[in-house]
């Protein structure tokens, strides 16, 4: 397998960052959503808004982009990101938004170890001391043995692991098939599973929500094309490490709209988390140009 350039890497990183905080946006206003309407409801307007807006953008060019020579891979990364969206989804009503993102945020060593094992991509020194360095401080976040680890923990852990699946998958197809392609079929079939379950819970939605749906499903979408070409650009072990940047997002977030405020020990974890990460892109930058 070819290695991504410098170039293409630090682009990767900085799109995935971009992702970080559209994803991280989205799940903020999800929260306020799931108190009021059923999270399956949320979920399906978080996938049908997507596939109205490919349709949309693409338009006459929809035909070549549903070429796939891949179709079962776009099937198994659909449902893996239909479960990430909803078992997070599921979990904000029941836990804070920076815990859930912390425990949902334990996929970069998911992604790192299955990039070595299934994609075939370096497992250096650097990155597994950057992944584990992050993973420490989203440990201090959470805090193990505190109210965190409740039975509504799984639910963000069970996402960490269906989003890892997808970040792998994607990465697979990405390298030789459009981002448009698996935005499609990744909104395509989540759309029609969700759709399924809408007539047992469907909720009519207040005026004054309208636009928070909107805009959940603008940035679901764009940050799934981030994410994308993210994943198409660099390796995914040399990107996982600056997934631990959504908890910083989350809390953030949740600081904004919720008035979550962070205490001594989730600022460490997350200074902890902003240093592994920026380690690793120093040291794989001077690695290459070393090379």
């Amino acid at each position: 397998m070819q290695h991504p350039t410098e170039a293409s890497t630090r682009q990767g990183i900085v799109l995935m960052l971009l992702s970080l905080l559209m994803f991280t946006a989205m799940d903020a206003l999800a929260k306020g959503l799931v108190q009021t309407y059923p999270t399956a409801q949320v979920i399906w307007a978080r996938f049908a808004g997507q596939l109205f807006l490919v349709v949309l953008i693409l338009n006459i060019r929809l035909g070549p982009a549903l070429r796939t020579r891949h179709p079962g891979l776009h099937a198994l990364r659909s449902l893996a990101q239909l479960g990430a969206t909803g078992f997070f989804f599921a979990s904000l009503g029941h836990i804070g938004l920076a815990e859930a993102t912390a425990l949902a945020d334990l996929n970069p060593v998911l992604i790192t170890l299955g990039a070595a094992l299934f994609l075939g991509e370096r497992l250096g020194p650097r990155r597994i001391a950057g992944v584990f360095a992050a993973m420490i401080g989203a440990l201090i976040i959470i805090r193990p043995g505190a109210d965190v680890f409740t039975p509504a923990a799984l639910l963000p852990l069970a996402c960490a692991l269906s989003y890892a699946t997808a970040a792998l998958l994607t990465r697979k197809v990405g390298m030789t098939e459009s981002p448009w392609t698996a935005m499609f079929y990744g909104a395509f079939l989540g759309t029609i599973v969700m759709s399924a379950v809408m007539p047992m819970v469907w909720q009519p939605i207040a005026a004054a929500d309208l636009w928070r749906f909107a805009l959940i499903c603008a940035l679901g979408t764009a940050a799934q094309i981030c994410l994308i070409r993210a994943f198409s650009m660099a390796e995914a072990g040399a990107i996982a490490p600056f997934g631990y940047a959504g908890i910083i997002l989350a809390t953030g977030w949740g600081i904004i709209l919720y008035d979550e405020w962070p205490d001594a020990l989730t600022l460490l974890g997350a200074a902890i988390i902003v240093i592994a990460g920026l380690y690793v892109w120093h040291r794989e930058t001077r690695a290459r140009r070393a090379g």
